[in-house]
């Protein structure tokens, strides 16, 4: 039974596992998005996630619990300053998992896990795109104008007048 059991263990002890994730957040801070296998991405984002909440309050406390699960100085150090700048009025969510298809050895599952305020190909698409308003059936219809649009006098053709002739009579028979 799984009872209690809410992490995926990756088939690791759990040294070994501390190690590849802490590893893994390291990259992901330098390189702002790292290719990986679905399952060690979900457990990535687990990991990773709370230290950028705790970035976002820049304080001796935060860094010391930081630097206890990365283990590098110059990740804390690019984690309180590149990162926690970005993201301060996020909410959460600060990371996004794209599948990208199957690995071509052994099948399993590839995405890349990336930081979501640092893709500019998405944020550039998202600033780009303007919402269309919402339309919904039997509302009030538009008005096209209030001030009516005035039309250009057109130019007639002068018309030659009838000449009237007398009707023919046809012959009866």
């Amino acid at each position: 039974m799984r009872h209690s059991k809410k992490f995926n263990h990756l088939g690791r002890t759990s040294s070994h596992r501390k190690a590849m994730l802490s590893n893994m957040a390291n990259s992901l801070i330098f390189h702002k998005r790292i290719t990986t296998t679905l399952a060690k991405a979900k457990a990535l984002r687990l990991y990773v996630e709370p230290l950028i909440t705790k970035a976002k309050d820049d304080a001796t406390h935060s860094r010391r619990v930081v630097f206890e699960y990365l283990k590098s100085k110059t990740a804390v150090a690019m984690l309180f300053r590149d990162v926690a700048e970005k993201v301060g009025d996020r909410p959460g969510g600060y990371t996004r998992i794209l599948k990208t298809g199957n690995r071509l050895g052994d099948n399993a599952e590839m995405c890349i896990i990336e930081l979501v305020d640092f893709n500019e190909s998405m944020l550039a698409a998202k600033e780009g795109k303007v919402k269309p308003g919402r339309s919904r059936r039997g509302g009030k219809k538009k008005v096209a104008d209030k001030v009516p649009a005035v039309k250009a006098p057109v130019a007639k053709a002068p018309v030659a007048p009838k000449v009237e002739t007398e009707p023919e009579v046809k012959p009866e028979e």
